[in-house]
């Protein structure tokens, strides 16, 4: 049975969860337009695994999205390739923007739900006062 604390607790991790997504889908935007050059690859795409817990999600680990790189061919570009290829990061602006109203969302809930046991907690600490 969940008690109105341990409801707390799984709305804060949830809350914890949700602006961790948010920070990394910030990061992927910012990176978007990154270009490899000599001895360093582009900005790969981040991603937030969730691990579920009695006591709510739990942030198991960031990973890097191993699909390729955008190539893009620019011969004239000094960081081309022999191929004249520029490679860009995998990140797709618009994939970041719907993880971000996801995320977004689901933040909101969380609050509503922790905001919601508050109040039933605070109800029930006003029982037979006069």
């Amino acid at each position: 049975m969940m008690t109105l604390g341990s409801a707390l607790r799984s709305s804060s991790s949830g809350l914890h969860a949700e602006r961790m997504r948010l920070d990394v889908v910030s990061a992927n935007i910012a990176n978007a337009n990154s270009v490899s050059t000599p001895g360093k690859e582009a900005y790969r795409r981040k991603i937030v695994v969730l691990e579920p817990t009695d006591e709510g999600p739990r942030i198991e680990r960031i990973v890097d999205d191993p699909s390729d790189l955008r190539a893009v061919t620019e011969p004239d570009n000094p960081l081309a390739d022999a191929e004249g290829k520029v490679y860009y990061s995998n990140v797709n602006p618009v994939l970041e923007m719907v993880n971000m109203m996801s995320a977004t969302r689901a933040y909101e809930a969380n609050v509503a739900a922790f905001n919601s046991t508050k109040g039933m907690m605070m109800a029930a600490l006003n029982i037979g006062k006069v």
